[in-house]
């Protein structure tokens, strides 16, 4: 399967974190099973999905640590101070607004935006269990923020930036949001080099993080366009071909067209693929 265009992709990936959540809420995870972006969970850690401290996942219910399908940690990242509003972009089943919350407790405010109805839905679940009270979830497109100009402190995102067919409109979106001053910090997909287009448009690498994700170039370019300033980008863990191959066991194979060479895939990501952290500012 090819991606199209960006309702297609959406479609796809909608349903494939749909999947996730339905899994997470049942404490069920099937062969699929969870970890970064959506892949089972395995020996390995390519993604950093563990950079969560002990002190952290007691705070959780169990929920929403099974649907936590990132690439880091950006509520440290982001080095939150209380009374601060905080965006999750791509929330899922809401541990980074719920850690988030606590964060900027008492007097701020941490809200998650997710597209997929099953993820909103179990991350007000989650939100009751925790008996986090200065949250709130919102239904919608990272592409279009449902909320005003100028009304939020910080932008995080776990791994979800790369899920996004158009990127530019992503960061402008965030820069609209964002105070005067405010801070971008998220964990995401960086490639060192462009995939070969055969590669780009592969769905089954688009749901695991690889796909959809920027050069490290185009992605300081798209974030200087957008408006942003003091842009850094700092891999945290270039995937090696042990670490793709095991990812590639855990691929969904309809997704995957029969004349796809694996093998000859694995060899020609190796080193390309970063996890990353993200930082800009919006100016003052």
């Amino acid at each position: 399967m090819t991606v199209n265009d960006a309702d297609e992709l959406r479609a796809v990936v909608r349903e494939h974190y749909a999947k996730a959540a339905r899994e997470a809420g049942t404490g069920c995870c099937g062969d699929s099973g969870t970890a970064a972006c959506g892949e089972p969970a395995a020996t390995t850690d390519p993604f950093g999905r563990s950079l969560y401290d002990a002190g952290d996942r007691q705070l959780l219910p169990e929920a929403a640590l099974v649907a936590s399908l990132g690439c880091g940690n950006p509520t440290a990242l982001a080095e939150l101070r209380p009374g601060e509003v905080v965006l999750d972009l791509g929330s899922g089943g809401g541990i980074d607004v719920l850690l988030s919350a606590r964060r900027v407790a008492p007097t701020g405010k941490a809200y998650g935006l997710d597209m997929t109805s099953e993820m909103h839905q179990l991350a007000r679940r989650n939100q009751t269990e925790a008996g986090v009270t200065n949250a709130e979830f919102l239904l919608g497109t990272i592409e279009n923020i449902p909320l005003p100009d100028a009304s939020v402190d910080v932008i995080i995102s776990n791994c979800v930036v790369n899920l996004a067919a158009d990127k530019g409109t992503v960061f402008r979106e965030a820069y609209r949001v964002l105070r005067p001053g405010g801070r971008l910090a998220i964990s995401d997909i960086v490639l060192s080099r462009p995939l070969p287009p055969q590669l780009a448009e592969l769905m089954g690498l688009w749901t695991g993080c690889i796909a959809g994700a920027l050069p490290e170039d185009v992605c300081r370019d798209e974030l200087t366009l957008a408006g942003f300033q003091d842009i850094s980008i700092e891999p945290t863990n270039i995937l090696s071909g042990p670490d793709l191959n095991d990812m590639a066991g855990q691929l969904d194979p309809a997704l995957i067209p029969p004349d796809i060479d694996v093998a000859a895939t694995i060899d020609e990501l190796d080193g390309v693929v970063m996890s990353a952290f993200i930082r800009a500012r919006k100016p003052s």
